[in-house]
């Protein structure tokens, strides 16, 4: 009788640990996305603002979870093709979309795109929002948000502001000055942030509404010449500028925004521990002091958060496209 407890107490205790270790695998095994690198794809050209935010999230992921974000630029028609690449990927976690504004500006923009943004997406995290800095190029004579009305409406139709592309928010903050200042700068559409940048940097086009991530050092270096911010409020990275609202535009508003998402799909598991890595890095000192010296307004939301977000920019930006008459084919 001994014999048989000691034999029943020793199949109990073995099968307890066999449970004991069944779970501890199951949570391990919870955890080892990604099993392999991550493409993730940023739909607009190398040297752009969402490129560049990108890059620092990849880079960071990478190390927080052990395995490679790869970068993936698939530029064209206003971030659309790379978009849809994501929208057709399989739903694994192992190709993930990486965008700004186009996302939302897009559906009221074109008049058919090859994807939906609400059903075809799973939203994981805001990561920031990003005001445009309106620009010039040193030899073109103005100091002042006010220079610049003062001159465009001497020169009516003959100067021209550079733009990543039809629709961009470069080319909307652009046509939402023109509105409200009476003017008529002429968008120059580029194919993407990079490419315009290095249109206005080289004289090409005199003026642009550069992402806020790019301008600093391009300034600093005087490069450019930084007029005004696009934000509600003054960057602390370019303190002195003053924002375009308060240079004589009341009203004037316009910013960039940098997101992660996923393939509809995905599972919560994926995106739940994606969310919680971008918020994570979102948080600490480094990254806030980063997206700060950048001209950048760190968020890292939660998935809710972000779904709300998109929602509202589509609305939003549907209104503004309306009232410009601005589509693309």
């Amino acid at each position: 009788m001994d014999c048989f407890n000691s034999n029943l107490k020793s199949g109990l205790k073995s099968i307890f640990l066999l449970g004991l270790m069944s779970l501890i695998c199951t949570g391990i095994g919870a955890q080892t996305y990604p099993k392999a690198p991550v493409r993730v794809i940023i739909p607009f050209p190398v040297g752009g603002g969402v490129d560049v935010a990108g890059r620092i999230l990849a880079q960071r992921l990478s190390e927080a979870l052990a395995k490679p974000f790869v970068v993936d630029n698939r530029g064209g028609a206003n971030g659309n093709i790379g978009t849809e690449m994501v929208s057709k990927s399989p739903n694994d976690g192992m190709t993930l979309l990486f965008t700004g504004a186009g996302f939302v500006i897009n559906p009221s923009l074109y008049k058919k795109i090859p994807y939906d943004p609400i059903k075809e997406f799973e939203p994981i995290s805001l990561m920031a929002l990003g005001p445009n800095v309106l620009v010039v190029h040193p030899s073109l004579a103005v100091h002042s948000v006010q220079d610049l009305i003062a001159l465009a409406k001497a020169q009516p139709g003959r100067i021209g502001f550079a733009g990543s592309g039809n629709g961009s928010t470069p080319h909307l903050a652009g046509v939402l000055f023109n509105n409200l200042a009476d003017t008529q700068l002429i968008h120059i559409p580029y194919r993407g942030s990079g490419p315009a940048i290095n249109g206005i940097v080289a004289g090409e086009v005199p003026v642009m509404f550069l992402p806020a991530i790019n301008a600093g050092p391009l300034i600093a270096s005087g490069r450019l010449r930084g007029l005004a911010v696009t934000s509600k409020d003054r960057l602390s990275s370019l303190p002195e500028l003053p924002t375009v609202a308060s240079s004589g535009l009341t009203g004037y508003e316009s910013s960039q925004w940098y997101g992660l998402l996923a393939p509809n799909g995905t599972a919560n598991e994926v995106l739940n521990i994606l969310n919680k890595q971008v918020r994570t890095i979102m948080q600490t000192a480094e990254m806030q002091l980063r997206m700060k010296n950048d001209g950048l307004i760190p968020i890292g939301s939660s998935r809710e958060q972000f779904a709300t977000h998109i929602k509202t920019e589509i609305d939003k930006w549907a209104k503004v496209i309306a009232s410009s008459g601005a589509t693309v084919d």
